[in-house]
């Protein structure tokens, strides 16, 4: 028996014709809808929407340039996606009891999600108290991390710092390998906030320092880490930001890689080799509700990737072209009306995120829109994972949505409209300069805007929130109470006694050193940030000198 794709072109047309003319007798109007990228969805789809399902040069095979069904032959069959959770809560004592809790509940990977105070750049004892620990762990110093580690495998499990520059965090815990004899060869994980542009454009509390200066501290972490720690993704490129703030997913993804594009040209300016960097960049996205526009999204972005890496760098190793991305559902999409209906969002952004071919996953919590998760909450989210691949069986094929005509066309479409935006960035010259000159916030903005105009005219229904509303009492869900006062004051004296047990000549040579280096074109900033941190130099310390010589951070403020 014939496949539909097999009959003769005559039958399949004279096939589409009767549909058309059936669907329009019961369905009136123009049936396009717009997907959150303005992409026209059509109700049907045809080997004639397709561009890529019968071309092998576009799709290819799993493993196989240029990678759109995914960078590995094996993919989940050979190994699943790391299981990551973000964990920060309070003081270093209690993110190491939570986070033995996660890995008991089958996480198999680590994420250090700080306190909002060292986001901002300070030492807990350099704000209010009431605001320390209460969005994520204090981490000031080696010896915090060593406590927030202690009993945790560094040397074999993936660790991911939430760390912008200068990457404080990846330095305290490369002390704490050198004090347990761990190789820093054997230190694997990335510096998951290390997307200075990003920051730059969306993510303001991150950003510590002036863009030029980060601009050269983060190539010079890319360069000390390519070196010295060699398991290690020093840049973690992120679209979550930018897509979180309102861009759309292509918007989202094309940014990401044009930011990827920047820093690329960055580290070649600098001397570096294509083939020694590239292979060690990763991505971050944000994964929406929108699910087929979300597999698309990340197939396409794949595949731009590639073709970017081989091309336009000259890369010429294949590791160099693969698109290595850790995805994290987005907490934009889940409310507080109705909070229980987030794991059902929650599961299907994870979904997309694994039919996208993700490498590793976060899936939030329920209840993230009240407080940091609760254990209940988290533990849910991990099942979440758990039960999509070994219940729903979705690693059981690899890429399953490829060759669907929807899927493929859709991926073709998603692919197109992200190069348009690149080559716009690239005309505008780069990436820097088109943030420095807010045409990336606009964008963001007025998709923003767009679509919140859709949800208040009931456009796009959020359920709960501008349809399926009930009536509910909010102190119905429990929330994880903040740390207690005592907890946060018994820290701060232990602050205050470290940096007093500390040789003062030490880390007054470790702060000189540190401020010559940033004034110092030729030298390794984040070289020095290590050896301030080796000798107990505290986070606050090391971002208040580099603020000094390089300039405070002050993003673009875009009317």
């Amino acid at each position: 028996m014939n496949k539909p794709a097999d009959l003769p072109l005559a039958d399949t047309n004279a096939g589409l014709e009767q549909w058309k003319k059936e669907f329009a007798a019961g369905v009136k109007g123009d049936a396009t809808v717009y997907n959150r990228s303005g992409i026209g969805v059509k109700p049907l789809y045809t080997p004639h929407d397709v561009q890529s399902a019968n071309n092998s040069d576009l799709q290819g095979y799993p493993g196989q340039y240029p990678f759109t069904r995914g960078i590995y032959s094996t993919m989940y069959r050979g190994r699943s996606w790391s299981q990551r959770q973000l964990i920060g809560l309070g003081v270093p004592e209690d993110y190491n009891k939570r986070v033995k809790e996660i890995l008991e509940l089958g996480a198999s990977a680590l994420s250090l999600l700080p306190c909002n105070s060292v986001f901002r750049g300070y030492d807990a004892d350099g704000v209010p108290a009431e605001l320390l620990g209460t969005c994520g762990t204090v981490i000031n110093h080696l010896e915090d991390m060593r406590v927030a580690l202690d009993g945790v495998p560094i040397g074999e499990l993936s660790t991911a710092m939430n760390d912008p520059t200068p990457f404080t965090l990846l330095a305290f815990e490369l002390a704490v390998a050198k004090r347990r004899g761990v190789p820093w060869t054997k230190i694997t994980g990335t510096s998951n906030q290390s997307d200075c542009i990003s920051h730059f454009v969306a993510n303001h509390m991150f950003f510590r320092l002036a863009l030029q200066g980060a601009r050269r501290v983060i190539v010079d972490h890319i360069a000390f880490v390519n070196k010295h720690v060699p398991g290690w993704n020093p840049l973690s490129i992120v679209g979550q930001h930018m897509q979180q703030a309102g861009a759309t997913p292509a918007e989202a993804m094309a940014f990401t890689l044009s930011s990827g594009i920047q820093y690329a040209e960055d580290c070649i300016a600098a001397g570096m080799d294509p083939d020694q960097f590239l292979p060690r960049f990763t991505f971050f996205f944000d994964v929406s509700i929108s699910f087929f526009e979300e597999v698309a999204k990340f197939r396409a972005g794949r595949r731009i990737w590639a073709k970017l890496c081989k091309e336009r760098f000259g890369a010429k190793d294949p590791r160099s072209w693969r698109f290595k991305f850790h995805g994290q559902t987005s907490g934009v999409d889940l409310t507080r009306q109705q909070p229980l209906n987030n794991i059902a969002r929650v599961t299907v952004q994870a979904m997309g995120g694994i039919f996208g071919g993700l490498q590793s996953l976060h899936t939030d919590g329920y209840d993230e829109v009240f407080s940091t998760p609760t254990t209940e909450a988290a533990r849910i989210a991990v099942a979440t994972q758990n039960i999509l691949r070994e219940e729903a069986h979705l690693t059981d094929v690899i890429d399953p949505l490829g060759g669907s005509y929807y899927v493929e066309s859709l991926t073709d479409e998603m692919e197109q409209k992200i190069n348009a935006i690149i080559s716009m960035i690239d005309e505008a010259g780069g990436m820097y300069e088109a943030v420095e000159k807010g045409i990336v916030q606009r964008m963001i903005g007025e998709s923003a805007l767009a679509f919140q105009r859709q949800v208040d005219s009931g456009e796009q229904t959020i359920v709960g929130v501008n349809s399926y509303q009930v009536e509910e009492d909010p102190a119905t869900y429990p929330s994880l109470e903040y740390p207690q006062a005592q907890s946060m004051q018994s820290y701060l004296v232990r602050l205050a006694e470290f940096k007093k047990s500390r040789s003062s000549d030490d880390v007054k040579k470790a702060i000189d050193a540190l401020a010559k280096s940033a004034n110092t074109p030729k030298s390794n900033v984040f070289e020095h940030v290590v050896a301030a941190a080796d000798v107990g130099v505290t986070h606050g310390e090391i971002c208040s000198t580099l603020r000094k010589e390089l300039g405070f951070g002050h993003p673009l403020t875009v009317v």
